[in-house]
């Protein structure tokens, strides 16, 4: 008998869960099989884009064909660390963006690790200055951040280059 039970409670089991399985199983998928209809599909999603487009312009909104600049996201976060009494008190993390013409991105890519360099030390002067201290989120204090972040990269990129640097991201973690 001791043999026999978990033997049972394998059976058990094992049906329960195939029975589970095929009251949850999704229900098959319906194939289109008329190539007629696919088109059908596809025009009408063509034209509702279309018309949304125009709905967009007549509302004032701009279009992809008339941007003049675009946004370039730097690829890595930049980790700037909270230093009193010679310990790392806090670490600040920033994620940036640059603001540039539009078709410019690669110049930026090329010329990163040069504006991560330069971003890096103004982070670091930020901090030492204590601009990360206290309400560091005050838009007088990411003001004056961001202004000089933008002198810098106009420096390394060129004052038609850079437009304007944005703070997409910011977190202060203590220790």
């Amino acid at each position: 008998m001791k043999k026999l039970l978990p033997l049972i409670l394998l059976i058990i089991g094992a049906g329960a869960g195939v029975g589970a399985g095929v009251f949850l199983r999704p229900e098959p998928v319906a194939e289109v099989a008329d190539a007629n209809a696919e088109e059908g599909v596809e025009e009408a999603a063509k034209e509702e884009k279309e018309h949304k487009k125009d709905d967009h312009a007549e509302e004032g909104e701009v279009t992809k064909e008339e941007l003049t600049h675009e946004f370039v996201k730097l690829n890595n976060q930049f980790v700037v660390p909270i230093v009193v009494n010679e310990k790392v008190a806090a670490l600040v993390v920033l994620a940036l963006s640059l603001e540039v013409p539009a078709g410019e991105t690669d110049n930026v890519y090329l010329r990163e690790p040069k504006l991560r360099d330069s971003f890096l030390q103004v982070l670091f002067d930020h901090a030492n200055m204590g601009g990360f201290e206290g309400n560091f989120t005050n838009a007088k204090v990411l003001d004056q951040l961001r202004a000089a972040l933008v002198e810098v990269a106009q420096r390394d990129l060129g004052k038609d280059m850079a437009k304007d640097v944005l703070i997409i991201e910011i977190a202060r973690q203590d220790y």
